[in-house]
């Protein structure tokens, strides 16, 4: 994946930088078996010859490449589901059961984390939260991006599926978007899986790390 500053400017380029590319390694790696992320920030106009997309080899998992596909970056709000304290999820609960009786909303699926392949924001955990610490500083690491198997699935799509991935077939709860809208990249990371790459903007050579889950 790679994203232009002018695209995101809500990210934080390190100084220098107006490039972010995001490329990862389709072998087997880690106890959990998941592709290897690598973090670049680059200035675009050192970029030199831009050389042909490699082959994929035969043995490794097709749905470990993804397809070619546009990113089109739309800025959204959103809020810790899993990474609520419990202390706040049980002050809040009352607001979202009645949420839920108003408008058929669950707090977790519409109005917490988007769900997809984002920067920034909070990873859409599928297991408990994982958040890395940098060697360096001791402190915890920032969410840089998910990469995710899919865009959205049966419920979060009624909130944040874009008005342009839309179908118009259902808008009650039932199938209502774009055939290609669902997983354009074409990716299977384990069963429904996440990678998760995060970053130290502490230390000046912004250190990062990773993490991978499924469900």
């Amino acid at each position: 994946m790679q994203v232009r500053r002018a695209d995101a400017p809500s990210v934080p380029f390190p100084e220098g930088t107006d490039l972010l590319q995001v490329l990862w390694c389709p072998y087997e790696h880690g106890e959990f078996c998941y592709p290897l992320p690598r973090v670049h920030w680059r200035d675009s106009g050192a970029v030199g010859e831009v050389l042909p997309t490699p082959v994929p080899a035969a043995e490794l998992p097709e749905d470990w490449y993804p397809a070619c596909c546009a990113v089109h970056p739309e800025r959204v709000t959103e809020y810790p589901s899993r990474d609520l304290p419990d202390e706040v999820h049980r002050e809040l609960q009352g607001r979202f059961d009645e949420l839920l009786a108003d408008t058929g909303l669950l707090y977790t699926y519409h109005l917490a984390e988007a769900p997809g392949i984002k920067l920034g924001g909070y990873p859409g955990w599928a297991q408990e939260p994982v958040w890395p610490g940098c060697e360096g500083c001791g402190n915890r690491m920032e969410h840089l991006l998910t990469v995710a198997s899919w865009e959205f699935d049966g419920e979060s799509w009624r909130t944040w599926l874009p008005e342009e991935d839309r179908s118009g077939e259902d808008a009650s709860g039932g199938r209502g978007w774009k055939d290609d809208a669902h997983n354009p990249a074409g990716l299977s990371l384990g069963d429904a899986g996440g990678v998760y790459v995060f970053e130290c903007r502490t230390c000046p050579d912004r250190p990062t790390g990773h993490w991978f889950d499924c469900s």
